[in-house]
């Protein structure tokens, strides 16, 4: 049976790579992002169904919500993203700004889940799923970025309780260093890209195929016993036991 997923930030890097391999599968998916013209053009190659959404602004995710149908069968949050790595001015120079690097951190990567979360609730399918996007970062959280993937991992784990009655899953996948997306956006060197890899296991760095295939298990029948967990695919970079 086709079901309906949706990917938010969907557009490039991991969550183009799920969405692709959701649609390969026969599913029907519907993809976000904030630029018209990535995600038309997205949806355009990818065959899927693409509608232009800040996750971050409550007004927009209840447009998009609006249009996104009447049922959903799996929710992956991908939407966020470091803001410290875009901020205009390299480093807080006052309480007020510190505040508002901390708040568009805590909108990217924990708001913008618990909003789409929230508004498609309604509409989840029973035995569905919801999967968090969250990050090894979150491990190390003496950043903006790092404590609201950690919020957002404790976030999930609550909702696993509350939607558990229905049959639907909630996790989170926590990347490590991933390559072939735009993270970064330019700032990786090669030194710090030599230290990221040296610190797995496997001596490599991940791809987008390595978390969104994490991603279809988890939507799958075969993971309905798995709810409520922090999956790590980072090679090795952090380990749990």
């Amino acid at each position: 049976m086709s079901r309906t997923v949706v990917v938010t930030g969907g557009t490039a890097g991991i969550g183009r790579r799920v969405a692709r391999k959701f649609a390969e599968s026969g599913d029907t998916v519907v993809i976000t992002g904030r630029s018209t013209e990535r995600v038309q053009q997205a949806a355009e190659e990818l065959g899927v169904r693409g509608i232009v959404c800040d996750a971050g602004v409550p007004a927009a995710v209840e447009r998009f919500a609006e249009l996104a149908g009447p049922v959903v069968d799996v929710l992956v949050n991908m939407a966020g993203g470091n803001t410290d790595l875009t901020a205009t001015e390299p480093g807080a120079t006052s309480l007020e700004k510190l505040t508002e690097r901390w708040q568009a951190n805590l909108t990217a990567n924990l708001l913008s889940a618990v909003l789409t979360t929230t508004a498609l609730r309604g509409r989840l399918r029973a035995g569905g799923s919801v999967i968090n996007i969250g990050s090894i970062g979150a491990e190390y959280a003496a950043s903006s970025y790092g404590a609201a993937k950690a919020a957002l991992e404790a976030w999930s784990a609550g909702l696993s309780a509350q939607l558990a009655p229905t049959g639907i899953t909630v996790n989170t996948v926590a990347p490590g260093y991933i390559e072939d997306t735009e993270f970064f956006q330019g700032t990786m060197t090669e030194q710090r890209r030599a230290q990221l890899i040296g610190s797995t296991h496997n001596n490599r760095a991940g791809t987008p195929d390595d978390v969104a295939g994490v991603i279809e298990f988890l939507a799958s029948p075969h993971a309905r016993h798995i709810t409520g967990q922090t999956i790590h695919v980072n090679g090795g970079a952090y380990t749990t036991r």
